[in-house]
């Protein structure tokens, strides 16, 4: 005679069982959300470096590794698609900060530029004319 404890556990049973299997075979919720969040720091890189030079290279390692990563999710591979995932978020993070330093090195050299040629002119300004000097300290002919 089999309790009612013993004929809920073995459809209780199975049904874990089976849970875990799929799990196993499925990409967990976070796995996406990696992957999503991953795509907005691509999105969000290409919006910031634009057509600039700096971080063109790494932004499109990001864009390759985050086709891999869905390519991956795809497959089902959770492991995977989470490591292509992170290097896309990562080599984005990189183009991003590329292109600031580039943009913060020419905004601080601009004024540099500026200072120097101003230093420039008011050497020249300063400085006594050659031509005017020698003619200046020439003595006429005493007679």
């Amino acid at each position: 005679m089999k309790s009612w404890m013993s004929r809920a556990v073995v459809p209780l049973s199975l049904a874990v069982g089976a849970g875990m299997l799929a799990g196993c075979g499925g990409v967990s919720d976070l796995t996406r959300e990696r992957v999503a969040r991953s795509e907005t720091s691509v999105q969000q890189a290409q919006q910031t470096v634009g057509n600039s030079e700096q971080g063109a290279v790494e932004l499109q390692r990001a864009k390759q590794s985050l086709e891999q990563a869905r390519a991956a999710l795809k497959a089902k591979n959770a492991q995977q698609a989470t490591r292509y995932a992170q290097l896309a978020e990562l080599d984005a993070q990189l183009a991003v900060s590329k292109s600031q330093t580039a943009s913060a090195r020419k905004a601080a050299d601009e004024p540099l530029a500026s200072i120097k040629q101003l230093r420039q002119e008011a050497d020249r300004s300063s400085s006594p004319d050659p031509q005017r000097t020698t003619l200046d300290n020439t003595q006429p002919d005493p007679q």
